[in-house]
């Protein structure tokens, strides 16, 4: 079984305090949680040890790996924290300056192939994460991962001296709700999300 570890884990963990570190609910017969990540909602169901997204009218979807890594991870090590409301990059979270490189580089990339030539385009795609607009370079959204995890996603515009650019942001806070490797996990399923999802 995939994060057999992390069901151990949790497992252990008392189900009403672990409800609000995570801001979710918990709900008895069958044993559950509801979280909502990527404006989805999901069900974590303790007895089967299962995640699955319930759209109304069809049926249940298993959420896949990365997801279970995210929503387990998070339900562990969540903090009954507010935002701090100050942005952080990556590199300036706890351990992040040495984490975020490599294969662990963040995938602004992506964000620039998609966006660069029209950021606007990320203000039409975020409407269906119920992401909220900011004020940062030529197009920024802030977008919650899950109930304690906003990003912050800022696009430049390419022109004729510049090439385009993408920035990722954290609420300081970030890395008090989730370790690194999780949290890189995160960005990269929003950033899947965004990058595919069509206008």
């Amino acid at each position: 079984m995939a994060h057999e570890g992390l069901w151990e884990q949790l497992d252990k963990l008392d189900r009403q305090k672990t409800a609000k570190r995570a801001k979710c609910q918990y709900l008895g017969e069958p044993e559950r949680y509801v979280i909502v990540l990527l404006n989805t909602e999901y069900v974590v169901n303790l007895s089967d040890k299962a995640i699955f997204s319930e759209q109304s009218g069809s049926a249940p979807v298993a959420a896949e790996f990365l997801k279970q890594l995210c929503v387990l991870a998070y339900l562990i090590n969540a903090q009954d924290l507010p935002l701090a409301n100050k942005l952080a990059r990556p590199e300036t979270l706890p351990g992040g300056q040495f984490f975020f490189r490599g294969q662990h580089q963040l995938p602004t990339e992506e964000l620039e192939s998609a966006f660069g030539e029209y950021p606007e385009r990320l203000y039409k795609i975020a409407e269906q994460f119920n992401a909220k607009r900011c004020e940062f370079g030529d197009a920024s959204i802030e977008l919650y991962v899950l109930p304690r995890i906003p990003l912050t996603i800022v696009i430049w515009r390419s022109d004729e001296e510049f090439g385009a650019r993408a920035s990722i942001l954290f609420d300081q806070t970030a890395a008090s709700h989730l370790p690194l490797d999780a949290l890189s996990a995160a960005v990269n399923l929003a950033v899947e999300a965004l990058v595919k999802e069509p206008e």
